[in-house]
């Protein structure tokens, strides 16, 4: 019968299987309405002890990224770790970031991250903006070189910034942007493609929101 009156019950110190430990962070994280869960968010939503996962990952990290969410507090991150989330939420909102900012979505990184590695949120801020504004040095490789190009196909992080800042952060086509449509996506599109020569550089880049990228392409 499909609607039965019995129901298996988990007895109460009965072994725990590693996929129910991350299909439950999973589903806390589900509950929470966020993709960054820490130990305290577990305590709250989850099933378990976090000490579980501890165990059984050997460290809290560690059973996080097996569940395919993000990390909230992670250590020894990289400058270009850290900017890359400064610059995730200088698109969302269309604006310089605030401190107070890290603290929720889209940010996936703490406040304590940045003043373990810089004297204070500004000068995280400043050193970003002179790691944005330098130049990029990284040479085209074999195959880019061999069809011709001066540069590879790929923009990186600071010339993707550069390009977005340029356009204000908004969709050349339309106008959209994410501090508008909270939950719109940007890319930076070739004017002229690569596969056609055109380089990757600020003045053959352009802004463009997914709709538009994706009614571009079906047009070519």
């Amino acid at each position: 019968m499909s609607d039965s009156k019995y129901q298996l019950e988990r007895v109460s110190g009965a072994p725990v299987s590693n996929e129910e430990i991350l299909s439950d962070l999973r589903r806390a994280a589900e509950l929470a309405g966020t993709t960054v869960v820490t130990q305290k968010l577990y305590s709250e939503f989850g099933r378990y002890n976090p000490s579980t996962a501890l165990r059984r990952f050997g460290t809290w990290n560690n059973a996080v990224v097996a569940a395919g969410l993000q990390i909230a507090n992670e250590i020894n991150l990289t400058d270009e770790r850290l900017f890359e989330n400064i610059m995730l939420l200088w698109e969302h909102f269309g604006r310089q970031p605030r401190r107070a900012e890290l603290a929720k979505p889209p940010s996936v990184i703490s406040q304590s991250a940045y003043l373990r590695r810089f004297d204070s949120w500004t000068d995280a801020l400043t050193q970003f903006v002179a790691y944005a504004n330098a130049k990029d040095t990284r040479p085209p490789g074999p195959v880019e070189i061999s069809k011709g190009h001066k540069t590879g196909r790929d923009v990186s992080l600071r010339l993707r910034f550069r390009v977005m800042k340029r356009d204000n952060f908004s969709c050349r086509a339309c106008g959209a942007s994410p501090a508008l449509e909270p939950g719109l996506t940007l890319h930076v599109d070739h004017i002229v493609a690569w596969s056609l020569g055109g380089e990757t550089l600020d003045e053959n880049l352009q802004t463009l929101c997914e709709p538009c990228n994706l009614g571009k392409s079906n047009v070519l």
